[in-house]
């Protein structure tokens, strides 16, 4: 039985939390709020906030401007974030070195999700929120989405509803809590706080917020671009299963290979001034590489109605291509396995992070070859021939990309495809991999959005 611990907030042993949350996934048509409500509330929400983005010059840009210095793009309040260089020298795959821009963003943001029972079945609070890089305008999002300046009032707008329910949580209302990194390749050991805190029968929902059950969280995570990034790597850190005896690594020899892994590899990144980074040219209206390929860095102004501040300018990167990350998954003796990857990203903050089996963008690997090309490669051609469980294009973080598009696919491998696993690759179990989300640093961005869409499969 649960304990009661304070009025309208329960703390329960990790078996009973895991069957609430089970239940809660089972229920894909709504308790508190059917799907004809949840979609009658999404397009309003939609028609409701107005976001336009207009790219400018940088000379445009208000409380932004490119230090003396270092040529680097920083803001007035020294906050937010700038866009530096970095160098990189590593140890393995077809380029060795090279240089970039990256984000440098040293504060630490807040990403949460509130839950509640309502009618006996546990819901979660999402948001319809719009970000100045979503191709599509109104994504979900979590409850609460916030650097610390923004949470902290740095920008001198409305408060952020709700954040007080995770930045003052008692600890027996917490269900996940666990610091995660952002995309290694255009953040510079960025994390987040991914939180996931039961909430009292006092909480009600604001005009831009619902409460849905998991199951139509997860539901929702089959329309492309419904489901924000940020949402769904909350999504992925919830508690699963127990870790099982069926996997072909144990927990151990798990652990002794991601740490062998950082160990062993060689990475050097070092951040430099933006100015006279060799192979990318800055115009008045963007910073792009010389090949055409890779990302580019624009100016935009915002107008909204819907955020903490009425408008304002900001740097923005636009990635080139559609990305593409995708698991392959297979049975041993009945039992799910799914296989990740060790991969070097120049802003993590260990060497490597496990990342999904396939991960990339094909028009930077064509020229090169090599073996994420031919990954690439033959991820089509299993598209076409094994058993696809997920299939959804989703759009990345848009608070600081524009229109970063990626397609995230699961597929179920044959027989054809070998047990063997090739260098840097491993086999782990679902419930196996859910306990390592648990710690952080362990699965990258990309790896964690595919686990809250295979838990979606598997529920």
């Amino acid at each position: 039985m649960p304990l009661t611990t304070g009025p309208g907030v329960l703390r329960h042993a990790d078996s009973t939390l895991r069957e609430r949350l089970a239940h809660s996934a089972r229920l894909t048509d709504g308790v508190a709020t059917s799907t004809e409500q949840f979609e009658k509330w999404f397009a309003e929400r939609r028609a409701a906030q107005v976001h336009e983005v207009t790219r400018i010059a940088f000379a445009q840009l208000r409380n932004w401007s490119f230090a003396e210095d270092s040529g680097d793009l920083v803001h007035d309040s020294g906050r937010f974030f700038s866009v530096t260089g970095l160098r990189v020298e590593v140890d393995e795959g077809p380029v060795r070195q090279w240089a970039q821009p990256i984000i440098l963003q040293r504060e630490i943001g807040l990403l949460g999700i509130a839950v509640r029972e309502i009618d006996g079945v546990l819901h979660l609070l999402m948001q319809a929120k719009t970000e100045p890089g979503n191709p599509n305008g109104v994504q979900l999002s979590p409850t609460v989405q916030a650097t610390k300046s923004n949470y902290t009032g740095v920008h001198r707008g409305r408060n952020v509803p709700y954040v007080k329910h995770f930045a003052e949580a008692a600890p027996h209302s917490v269900i996940a809590d666990v610091l995660q990194s952002e995309h290694g390749a255009w953040f510079y050991r960025k994390r987040n706080r991914n939180m996931v805190v039961e909430v009292g029968a006092d909480v009600e929902a604001g005009d831009d917020f619902c409460w849905l059950t998991l199951g139509q969280v997860q539901r929702q995570l089959r329309i492309d671009h419904r489901v924000n990034m940020d949402a769904r790597t909350v999504l992925s850190c919830l508690p699963g299963a127990a870790t099982d005896r069926g996997g072909l690594h144990t927990d151990t020899e798990i652990l002794s290979w991601i740490t062998s892994n950082q160990a062993v590899h060689d990475v050097e990144s070092t951040v430099v001034g933006l100015r006279d980074l060799p192979g990318w040219q800055r115009t008045d209206r963007s910073i792009s590489h010389e090949s055409g390929l890779f990302f580019s860095v624009h100016a935009v102004d915002v107008v909204a109605n819907s955020r903490e501040v009425a408008g304002w300018t900001q740097p923005l990167i636009e990635p080139h291509g559609l990305g593409v990350a995708a698991l392959l998954v297979k049975r041993f003796d009945g039992v799910l396995h799914v296989l990740l990857r060790a991969r070097i990203e120049p802003g993590y903050l260990d060497a490597i992070e496990l990342a999904p089996t396939v991960q990339g963008t094909p028009e930077n690997h064509a020229h090169l070859g090599g073996a994420v090309h031919e990954q690439l490669l033959d991820l089509e051609r299993r598209l076409r021939t094994d058993r696809v469980l997920f299939d959804a294009e989703m759009s990345e973080e848009g608070g600081r990309f524009y229109h970063s598009r990626s397609r995230y696919t699961i597929v179920e491998v044959g027989e054809d495809h070998p047990d063997e696993e090739p260098p840097g690759f491993r086999w782990m179990t679902l419930p196996q991999i859910t306990w390592l989300l648990q710690h952080r640093h362990y699965l990258n961005v990309q790896a964690r959005s595919l686990i809250a869409c295979l838990h979606a499969c598997a529920d």
